[in-house]
């Protein structure tokens, strides 16, 4: 499987940026005509789309200063307003089209329904539909699925008991992920029981104070093969020092371009995200060197941030678990994520039986909200291979 080429980060982000400002200014010139607003409120307007635009920088500097309470609460509303607007920009266009059709089918049929077609329209109509579907998306991204899945390997022992891995990918412990949402998620493990739990990456979203009450609740999951985890790119983002040292107080082994076995015939390895190439610590992202000194005997996980597979290391594991993209997190951006990453959420053949899982993620980055990408944790069994 051949990753596509990616632009880099720094040459994207600001064109990201650009596209959230139109989006915003698209969203409150809507409200600007549709409610009547006078002209005066029109400064007003572009000062919230400024600090809008801006309150991820600014919940990082009042963190920084130790303002916790004020950045929780720009974080919740600079961030559910990103939430918000997206959602408004998709369906308030999918209802101008539909408003359109509506006038089209009047035409034709020579009824008058043009009042019709223009509620549909209407800015009151459409930030209702929004704001009914970010609370049903707040709600959803709370909800917990459980994806199961069931692998079997002649690499497993016959008559072994099947080897249960519960893969959690995308947390985001920080400013809005907290310890009300962080206790869901360990219950959950509590009740799967896995011989392993594994993280693969984006963790650790958050600055170390936010973090030090959440380390014993992860801490108090003792799984029979251990914790393991991987870095993901915002581990970078948060500071790579304090997110490692969260994961040894939460009692998980960071996996930097090693490999360990965890069972008679299971042996599982890790390689760090790129992003920490350009950090001072630099990045183990080798994954034959992680690899190479594995018993190709043993069934061999890889833990990989980026659902990117590398084929010549391919040869050298069964089952890569990634993570990252979300699934978009909010449609239709999972339309996005594919072109980005053209390989689907879920499980993917990769042939010669080695396989590919990508997590839709457990919790949320930015916006507090899921649609169409519900958040999940992966119990894996792998199983010793049928007789014939």
């Amino acid at each position: 499987m051949r990753a596509k080429q990616r632009l880099s980060v720094a040459a994207v982000f600001p064109l990201i940026v650009l596209g959230y400002v139109l989006i915003q200014v698209y969203a409150v010139r809507q409200a600007y005509v549709g409610l009547a607003l006078p002209p005066h409120s029109i400064p007003i307007l572009a000062a919230w789309v400024a600090l809008m635009t801006f309150a991820l920088p600014l919940v990082w500097r009042l963190e920084h200063r130790d303002w916790h309470r004020l950045a929780t609460v720009v974080a919740w509303v600079g961030f559910g307003w990103m939430g918000w607007v997206f959602l408004y920009f998709w369906i308030a266009l999918g209802l101008d089209v539909l408003g359109l059709a509506v006038s089209a089918a009047g035409a034709a049929l020579h009824a008058d329904i043009a009042g019709s077609a223009s509620a549909v329209s209407s800015f009151p109509f459409a930030a209702a539909v929004t704001s009914a579907v970010a609370v049903y998306g707040f709600l959803d991204a709370r909800r917990i699925r459980i994806e199961r899945i069931r692998l079997r390997s002649p690499k497993r022992r016959p008559g072994s008991p099947p080897f249960r891995i519960a893969l959690i990918s995308d947390v985001h412990l920080g400013t809005i992920v907290g310890a009300r949402r962080l206790r869901r998620i360990v219950e959950w493990l509590h009740r799967i029981d896995a011989d392993a739990v594994v993280s693969t990456g984006d963790l650790v979203d958050g600055l170390e104070h936010r973090l030090r009450e959440l380390a014993p609740l992860f801490d108090a999951l003792r799984p029979r093969a251990g914790k393991y985890a991987v870095t993901g790119n915002h581990e970078y983002y948060a500071g790579i020092d304090h997110a490692l040292e969260f994961h040894r107080r939460a009692g998980f082994e960071v996996l930097s371009g090693t490999a360990v076995d965890i069972g008679s015939d299971i042996a599982i390895a890790g390689v760090d995200d790129p992003t920490g190439r350009r950090s001072p610590r630099g990045a183990a992202t080798d994954e034959l060197g992680a690899l190479q000194h594995v018993a190709p005997e043993r069934f061999t996980i890889l833990l990989k941030h980026q659902p990117v597979v590398n084929e010549t290391a391919a040869r050298r594991f069964d089952l890569q678990l990634s993570g990252h993209v979300h699934r978009g997190q909010i449609f239709p951006f999972g339309l996005l994520v594919r072109a980005a990453y053209p390989v689907s959420t879920g499980l993917t053949a990769l042939g010669e039986g080695r396989w590919l899982y990508v997590s839709r993620g457990t919790g949320t980055w930015g916006p507090p909200i899921r649609v169409g990408a519900p958040p999940e944790i992966a119990v894996i069994d792998i199983e010793p291979e049928a007789a014939a």
